[in-house]
């Protein structure tokens, strides 16, 4: 049985009408979905700047971007490449939604987004600048061009949304973050929020930051170096890009006239785990159940988990070991589509629920490519091809550095 939040009248549901994809096996909601299904990879030896002399050669990176064939040229200065990806996303969702936010009332609509890095490779461009040739020929964009915050604000002064925003920090768990703190602000009275996230740090700064954390994969292969829930796992690939989602109340969103209800953002929850070595539970099996308990519905109603897949034994292993308290063995499809894209960060698990409402509208679950799940997780993991089934509840799981967990319940409308 199953009981969500359409079931009580005091709260407001809230629903996503338009969705903007900057990924690395796609650039645009058809072209990654289409990929996705096809199994295509995204992952590559990296191209933005020479990484042959680090341990870490591959990433995802976004195909065909070309920022001067989508903004004005008087952006492009001010900008990274970060943050034009994010305002092309912008882009493309609010025209999915159908929706012109400047003709909203004033402060009815807001940006919400996450970020774990910012604007590295601007930053490190004008930091050269600075040490190279001296501090007048560093960029006054500098001041904001780098900061967490850059991609929420150019998207609000793009679109003329000036009410309730903000950033979240919270590395790979930011992105689902960001949508529950966007639900929250529409359960205030926000008609509509521009939410998710949008990452990248592909320079020799951001890369060595990256690689000093130690669990990037050292493999060359593409079709190997990602493999999370593979006895041969031994780290993730790191990559850019994600999703921008348009959220909206949904007796609003019907008001207005919205063309497309892609799905309910319906359960949320977000844990810390403990300090390690204190003996107590991590915090992830927590965050599955508040997450399902938010939504209304039972385990047994989940149709397929979009897991984290860190692609690191141990933490794989603590991922495996909650949804199998949680479901039982087996009990429900799991899939890693980021294996096609690599881990993205802040961009990660927006782009996951991204696919997850693409999978409640076409009934399919996207696969898990290049794994060959090992049996000591117990895990139904979608491998090689997708698998065609109804979905009407997925469950989206992210976890970041430093013990974040986040799990987000999508359901159909």
């Amino acid at each position: 049985m199953t009981r969500n939040d359409a079931a009580a009248p005091d709260r407001v549901r809230t629903v996503v009408t338009g969705i903007g994809v900057t990924a690395p096996n796609g650039l645009g909601t058809d072209a990654y979905w289409e990929s996705t299904l096809d199994g295509k990879s995204g992952i590559a030896p990296v191209g933005r700047f020479d990484a042959r002399g680090y341990p870490a050669v591959l990433a995802g990176e976004v195909p065909g971007f070309e920022a001067s064939e989508h903004l004005a040229g008087r952006l492009l200065p001010q900008t990274d490449h970060m943050t034009r990806l994010a305002l092309v996303a912008s882009d493309w969702a609010i025209k999915d939604a159908g929706v012109d936010p400047a003709q909203l009332p004033e402060f009815s609509a807001g940006v919400i987004t996450a970020a774990s890095s910012g604007g590295y490779e601007f930053g490190q461009t004008e930091l050269q600048n600075l040490w190279t040739k001296g501090s007048k020929y560093v960029s006054a964009y500098q001041s904001y061009a780098w900061f967490y915050a850059v991609n929420t604000g150019q998207i609000s002064i793009r679109h003329n949304m000036r009410g309730p925003s903000g950033v979240v920090v919270s590395d790979q768990a930011g992105g689902l973050d960001a949508l529950a703190q966007a639900r929250r602000q529409i359960r205030k009275g926000t008609a509509l929020v521009v939410s998710g996230g949008i990452d990248g740090s592909l320079c020799p700064w951001g890369w060595t930051a990256q690689v000093a954390a130690g669990n990037l994969s050292t493999g060359s292969d593409p079709g190997s170096a990602y493999l999370p829930f593979d006895e041969r796992a031994a780290g993730f690939v790191s990559g850019e890009g994600g999703a921008l989602l348009v959220l909206e109340d949904e007796e609003k969103a019907r008001a207005r006239g919205a063309e497309r209800l892609y799905g309910v953002i319906a359960g949320y929850a977000a844990t810390l785990d403990p300090r390690p070595g204190s003996g107590r539970p991590a915090g992830l099996g927590a965050a599955v159940r508040r997450a399902l308990a938010d939504a209304g519905v039972n385990a047994d109603d989940i149709d397929v988990v979009f897991a984290d897949g860190a692609g690191l034994p141990e933490l794989d292993a603590g991922e495996a070991e909650a949804l199998n308290t949680v479901f039982g063995p087996g009990r429900v499809p799991v899939t890693v589509p980021k294996t096609m894209t690599g881990r993205l960060y802040s961009g990660a698990g927006s782009l996951d629920v991204a696919a997850a409402l693409l999978a409640i509208r076409d009934g399919v679950v996207p696969p898990t490519v290049n794994v060959t799940p090992s049996s000591r997780y117990g895990l139904d993991l979608v491998t090689r091809q997708p698998r065609e089934l109804p979905v009407r509840h997925a469950l989206v799981l992210a976890r970041g550095w430093g013990g974040f967990n986040s799990a987000v319940v999508v359901s159909a409308v």
